[in-house]
């Protein structure tokens, strides 16, 4: 197989769609498959818009006969990996400024990306849907290959004994997690708003993520006077830590392709709940996949969990193994037949 060009203007340690290259990156080298990839080469401080179209061009006038896998919307792909979801359907979720050039610019490209790949990876069954019904697209040129995390060994004591020391935790307190940077799309309120109706409150929940506007969040949970119960930590490293510790990850949000954080949370034998609105919610038990944000049954089966520790015990295991599917290699072999159909 020739060199595979990997497309992705951004090299941010935070983001899901890096993390995941990244992962596939480490995967395609043990198998010592050729590959390279293409970041942009325009500084930051460039205006994002400017930076979407500057980077179009890089990549787009250097093609020639290169194999390009994008994981942005660009107009010359010849796989596209819809890994950022559908701009259009976000928009309608999402209001954002009428003025930011921005997202003319993505549906701009959007719309040619899809039309002009050869193929299209979409992390869920929802993602493809979304662009059937948005662009039109034929069903057959669209192949749904889930995310894929590494499973990794784990220390209960090791990460309570560190996150202990910092956060003052006691070891019969239930511990919920979010993780997740952009409070508002992915639904820190929502998470909040259920903290503060949970029956037992001998619990700890920890927010983590980067956020502008953390000092309203922060008020939020004073107003509920669930503040001694939640931590907002910012964006850290050592993520795994809160995950070897948390029982129970609550993911509430509004619009999400399929997220990374899901995955994670579940190979760190966490129960998990996030909404209908989220792609990874379709490898979820029912039980686990909130309607909505605002869906407010999910308290019931959190208190149920909390009340009953074998049960959660089971629930955690469950997940362990049920993440075992959803390898990086599997998702890597998936991607590879997709890639070696189109090349041949």
């Amino acid at each position: 197989m020739n060199n595979i060009y990997f497309i992705r203007a951004n090299k941010n340690k935070y983001g899901g769609a890096e993390n995941y290259l990244l992962r596939l990156s480490n995967a395609l080298t043990n198998q010592k498959i050729n590959h390279k990839i293409i970041y942009s080469i325009f500084p930051k401080f460039i205006p994002s818009w400017l930076r979407v179209v500057l980077f179009n061009l890089q990549v787009c006038l250097t093609k020639k006969d290169k194999f390009y896998f994008s994981l942005d919307r660009i107009t010359c792909p010849d796989i596209y990996r819809a890994g950022d979801g559908v701009h259009k359907v976000f928009l309608t979720i999402e209001k954002k400024s009428k003025t930011n050039l921005l997202h003319p610019i993505y549906i701009f490209l959007e719309k040619k990306c899809f039309n002009r790949a050869k193929h299209i990876i979409a992390n869920s069954q929802m993602v493809k849907n979304d662009i059937i019904s948005t662009y039109k697209i034929a069903p057959e040129k669209i192949s749904v290959i889930h995310n894929g995390v590494s499973t990794k060994e784990f220390n209960y004591q090791k990460s309570f004994d560190k996150l202990s020391k910092e956060f003052l935790l006691s070891k019969d307190q239930k511990i919920l997690l979010y993780v997740g940077s952009g409070f508002k799309r992915k639904g820190v309120k929502e998470f909040l708003n259920i903290i503060s109706k949970l029956k037992d409150l001998d619990i700890k929940a920890f927010v983590i993520g980067k956020e502008k506007n953390i000092e309203y969040y922060q008020q939020l949970s004073r107003e509920l006077s669930i503040d001694k119960q939640v931590i907002f930590t910012g964006a850290r490293g050592g993520v795994d830590d809160f995950y070897t510790i948390a029982d129970i990850f609550l993911f509430p949000t509004h619009y999400e392709p399929f997220s990374n954080v899901v995955l994670e949370a579940m190979s760190f034998e966490n129960a998990v709940f996030t909404t209908r609105q989220n792609g990874a919610s379709e490898i979820l038990n029912n039980d686990f996949v909130m309607d909505n944000p605002n869906d407010f049954s999910v308290i019931t089966r959190i208190n149920h969990l909390l009340e009953n520790p074998s049960k959660l015990d089971d629930i955690k295991k469950e997940n362990r193994l049920k993440v075992k599917n959803f390898s990086i290699e599997n998702n890597l072999q998936k991607t590879l037949k997709v890639i070696n159909e189109v090349i041949n």
